[in-house]
């Protein structure tokens, strides 16, 4: 395994933007929300079936929202001629699909006329306008092309026992017509990530790729559909029904829920099933316990190859792995490909000419890129730029293509055929006029032994001969880990502007670090991950002589908004705190957030059992803290998104009536608009000025 953040500290990283020489000349400034947010956004690449091209989205932010745009951009993979925008729609593409002769792109795009999201065909080989060519009511998402070129394969979410679109068009006039306002349950979850949910289901469409042609719904009538645990994996829209043409064109496989219905109560999977394209009740392929995901064919089409997660029972986590099925289908088996690595992988890509498989994953703060053959056993690893993380894998013909970014370098499209090639510039003039350095890495040893990674970032116009306040940035997951990479979203050079050096650790529960790492937050939900952020806050004070070590601050959001409150309630080594989105009580939280089963897995048991750990690291509970002086004398600006339904707002209520009852000096934050994440420009804007508020108030 490569450790490649070794030693990561030094010029700053120029090769994202594609410019060195040039940067020299201009003036830098320390980076400014303006930079953030207006900085164009670049989307996973789309390349041809030919390896010819590559098409990718660029979304042009503002503040106001009728003021942004978002277009489709194409790039030669065969020359060095620049991309070149192909759309000029205001309201933006999707899921882009090329044509298998690599001469047409279907997208979905919901312009004027449209009451929702539709399928529109661009040729460009005789060029014009986008043709719309699906016309359904209930919209139409994720567009495939059938091998022959002559169908187009889509996801619409349905109404309840609707045969066509006349049945769907009368169902939603029907709701429309009701004199009464209400939402009804008898499944969980009502509602998910930032929003309700209905009682629509995603369902599969084929028709040919022709304005005027009739849709056909292939799971209309099916028992599958009709079962009361049928329904799309968990997306962001909580209706993600993924699926493929089989090579030889006849069938589709796809993934779906089969058991959705009983997620308060037991672990949800996603599990393989393959439709007729002549129609007929869907054939189950995989029988197990198991989640598949990301389907796709190895380019001879004797491969099924997937992503695999195995759900194992009383656990709460587990890696997800490179897997295969032998096509035509033989056995439900998956062979595992990459069982000797232990991280997940990210995104594959399958191209041609190779026996290859790409693959992505994630370790310590890396996103790297590796490779595995069809038989497996063989994993290896593939040149990837130094530092930052490849994103968006994918693979046409022989061409291999992706994103890379890094905390200095927002995404753009880079080539992964030998050594890893910059293929846009989008971004390079802003991002050559900021003040930045690259993350530097260190790790330690806590006392039980566990080795611990973190990155330090320091502020613009860093001076070694200073001492600068610690900002401890919490990441969420807890699944999930620091990446070098770009956000909008607690940026890390914005949170230090010239002010702060911020610490970013992977606590336990983290990934990147194997499947046991990951684990050992089972049980341990806050305490242990707690402990290890404020060792690692100790040794990055003691590692860093320009770190004033008492001045210090903490904050994160989501699951580091739950750390963040625990930190506040058990420790006052912190001048102040700051959580976005944090859990005030285990209890609460189980109950009114989309996802329970797996805290209770994680806490030992229900809530009525006799786990203590349901109690003992309940935030709110420790409210006793306040009167030892061991916890609670941390000034705390608590901030939520009031559409949050992943970690609902009554956590934020409670522990703001909790920092009000102990006479803690705290501020609350109702975004209205907000979900988990603030999104809004303004509202972004705001809330980065108020968070340096906060921090200016109790640290300089």
């Amino acid at each position: 395994m490569k450790n490649k953040w070794l030693g990561f500290i030094g010029a700053v990283l120029l090769l994202g933007a594609g410019i060195v020489g040039a940067a020299e000349a201009i003036k830098k400034h320390a980076i400014t929300h303006e930079d953030v947010w207006l900085m164009k956004r670049v989307g996973a690449p789309i390349p041809s079936p030919d390896g010819k091209w590559v098409v990718f989205s660029v979304g042009e932010p503002a503040y106001e929202a009728k003021e942004q745009w978002s277009d489709l951009w194409l790039k030669s993979l065969t020359d060095e001629i620049p991309a070149r925008r192909i759309t000029y729609s205001k309201a933006g593409e999707g899921g882009a699909n090329w044509s298998p002769d690599s001469q047409k792109l279907a997208f979905v795009a919901k312009r004027e006329g449209d009451e929702a999201g539709q399928i529109y065909v661009l040729n460009l080989a005789t060029g014009g306008e986008a043709e719309r060519v699906t016309s359904l009511s209930t919209g139409a998402s994720a567009p495939k092309w059938s091998g022959d070129g002559r169908h187009l394969l889509f996801v619409s979410n349905v109404y309840p026992g609707a045969e066509d679109d006349t049945a769907n068009k009368k169902a939603a006039k029907e709701r429309k017509e009701r004199k009464y306002s209400v939402r009804t349950y008898e499944q969980f979850p009502p509602r998910f990530w930032n929003q309700w949910l209905d009682d629509r289901k995603a369902h599969l469409f084929v028709q040919e790729a022709r304005a005027g042609a009739v849709a056909r719904d292939l799971l209309a009538g099916t028992q599958l559909a009709a079962s009361p645990g049928f329904g799309g994996s968990f997306g962001d829209d909580g209706q993600n029904l993924e699926a493929e043409w089989t090579p030889d064109g006849s069938a589709v496989i796809f993934t779906a829920l089969i058991n959705r219905e009983a997620g308060a109560r037991a672990s949800v999977n996603a599990q393989i099933f393959q439709v007729l394209l002549s129609g007929g009740e869907p054939q189950r392929l995989t029988n197990d316990n198991y989640s598949y995901g990301q389907l796709g064919f190895s380019p001879s089409g004797d491969k099924l190859v997937c992503a695999v997660d195995f759900n194992t029972a009383g656990k709460i986590y587990d890696l997800v792995r490179l897997a295969s099925f032998s096509w035509p289908w033989q056995s439900a088996v998956p062979k595992i490909i990459n069982g000797a690595l232990d991280r997940s992988i990210s995104r594959y890509a399958t191209p041609t000419g190779t026996d290859r498989i790409f693959f992505t994953f994630e370790h310590a703060g890396l996103d790297e890129l590796y490779s595995v053959s069809y038989a497996g056993g063989d994993e290896r690893a593939e040149t990837s730029p130094v530092g930052g993380s490849i994103g968006a894998l994918r693979a046409g013909g022989t061409a291999l293509v992706g994103l890379w970014e890094s905390a200095t370098s927002p995404a753009e499209i880079y080539s992964f055929n030998g050594s890893p090639r910059a293929l846009t510039q989008i971004n390079a003039s802003r991002v050559a006029a900021i003040d930045w350095l690259p993350l530097e890495h260190f790790t330690f040893k806590t006392a039980d032994g566990r080795e611990i990674h973190n990155m330090i970032v320091r502020p613009a116009g860093f001076d070694p001969a200073k001492k600068y306040p610690l900002f401890v940035v919490i990441h969420g997951g807890a699944a999930s880990m620091w990446h070098d990479a770009f956000g909008l979203r607690w940026n890390y050079h914005l949170l230090a502007q010239s002010d702060y050096v911020l610490l970013l650790t992977d606590y336990k529960g983290s990934t990147g670090y194997g499947e046991e790492f990951s684990r050992a937050i089972q049980f341990d939900p806050l305490k242990g991950p707690a402990e290890e952020i404020n060792q690692a806050a100790d040794e990055a004070v003691k590692r860093y002589a320009f770190i004033d070590g008492t001045r210090r601050a903490a904050g994160g959001a989501s699951y580091g908004g739950h750390l963040a409150n625990w930190l506040q309630a058990t420790t006052t080594r912190y001048k102040c705190i700051i959580s976005h989105a944090g859990e005030a009580d285990l209890m609460m939280q189980w109950g009114t957030s989309d996802s329970v089963f797996s805290r209770e897995v994680n806490s030992g048991g229900p809530i009525w059992g006799d786990s203590k750990v349901w109690r003992e690291q309940s935030p709110a509970l420790q409210g006793g803290n306040h009167e030892k002086g061991t916890g609670f004398t941390s000034p705390i600006l608590i901030t939520v998104g009031e559409q949050d339904y992943r970690v609902p707002m009554n956590n934020a209520l409670m522990w703001f009536t909790l920092n009000q009852r102990l006479n803690v000096p705290s501020r609350l934050l109702v975004f209205p608009e907000a979900g988990h994440h603030i999104l809004r420009g303004e509202d972004s804007r705001y809330w980065y000025g108020e968070v340096h508020a906060w921090l200016a108030k109790y640290l300089k």
